[in-house]
């Protein structure tokens, strides 16, 4: 649900709206099991996190992201950030990115309710018609794990974008669109009821 201070609540987490005074935080979290350090994914090193939040920041002024840092609500800490970016809102379509944890929040949890939390704010309460992940061709964990969640794949953008590393990036394009949405809501809560039942 969204709360007053803009949050989104879970059991496991909550979704901050993020900003600067995160940015010591997030560097702890992606310093967990070095993420920056996968080639296929996009996790900034702990030094470029401050121009990673301010051009995350730049795309919410401009009216094509909303950011948000995940905090569990266990510890207290935050363990990782996720992005609804590229909302083209005249054709009521957004994705979902730029999702990355700690180490330690992985396989947790964490991720299912973060799911469950922005699509349900895209679906229920921007009013969306469809949400897009896309991920890189060789992140197969990625992939996966879309793919748990109910999306299904549209297709492939070869040659899409070039990385830093120089190489070129094949992107995997899914989608959940609206009317599939009750059965993936449904699906993620049977998947984060099992979890919290295992522990």
């Amino acid at each position: 649900m969204v709360t007053s201070s803009n949050c989104l609540d879970g059991e496991l987490v909550v979704l901050e709206p993020l900003s600067l005074d995160h940015v010591p935080a997030l560097s702890l979290a992606v310093a967990d099991g070095e993420l920056w350090q996968i080639w296929y994914t996009s996790a900034p090193h702990p030094d470029e996190m401050k121009a990673y939040v301010e051009k995350a920041l730049a795309q919410e002024a401009a009216g094509l992201a909303l950011a948000f840092v995940v905090r569990c609500k266990h510890s207290g800490e935050v363990v990782g950030c996720t992005r609804i970016c590229n909302w083209d809102q005249p054709n009521r379509r957004l994705e979902i990115g730029y999702t990355w944890y700690a180490k330690r929040a992985q396989r947790t949890g964490i991720n299912s309710e973060t799911k469950l939390l922005v699509l349900g704010y895209a679906f229920e309460v921007l009013d969306v018609m469809a949400v897009e992940f896309r991920t890189h061709w060789h992140n197969q964990r990625s992939r996966a794990a879309i793919a748990r969640l109910g999306a299904k794949q549209d297709g492939v953008l070869r040659n899409h974008q070039l990385l830093k590393d120089g190489t070129v990036r094949d992107t995997v394009v899914f989608s959940i669109i609206d009317s599939e949405w009750p059965a993936v809501r449904q699906n993620l809560r049977f998947r984060l009821q099992q979890f919290q039942t295992a522990h």
